[in-house]
């Protein structure tokens, strides 16, 4: 079941790359008494993820920032390496790139979607969320392979 606005972040260990390699980060840690916006993408340098979502939260950070959050965080299911040589390539320093390689955080949140057909397997829709000491208080989930509600532009007119 996918995830409503007043549903809380579920309480996960996931991954993020640290000096030493992979390190653990809890959803606790990231967005507990914070205001938080995450973004799930399908996959780090695909397509329409480097060309348009990321680049666009990368553009807006300090707008979005400006707006009372105190962190931005991409996710997709991929491993910690990867998220990390994505953030380098897309000069996105600003944002805290989470991975979610065993696709727990979308499973739970009910975000999955089926890529086995063009070889992704399972991965995450593409979504937006605002999360207020761990609630979801906006959520902007994709249909199909859209990106239209789920933009920086489009968080920024909600916050």
């Amino acid at each position: 079941m996918v995830v409503q606005v007043g549903d809380s972040i579920p309480d996960l260990t996931l991954k993020i790359l640290g000096e030493n390699g992979p390190e653990d980060i809890t959803t606790v840690d990231i967005f507990s008494g914070k205001k938080v916006v995450m973004f799930g993408v399908p996959g780090a340098f695909t397509p329409p993820c480097s060309r348009s979502h990321l680049p666009g939260f990368v553009v807006n950070a300090d707008k979005i920032k400006g707006q009372g959050v105190d962190t931005i965080v991409c996710t997709a299911v991929n491993d910690a390496f990867v998220m990390d040589a994505w953030s380098k390539a897309g000069n996105a320093e600003e944002i805290l790139m989470l991975s979610d390689g065993n696709c727990e955080l979308a499973n739970a949140l009910g975000v999955t979607m089926d890529g086995s057909g063009i070889g992704l397997g399972t991965r995450s829709r593409r979504y937006s969320l605002v999360a207020e000491d761990g609630k979801i208080t906006v959520l902007n989930l994709e249909q199909g392979g859209a990106f239209e509600v789920s933009s920086a532009e489009a968080i920024l007119e909600v916050l």
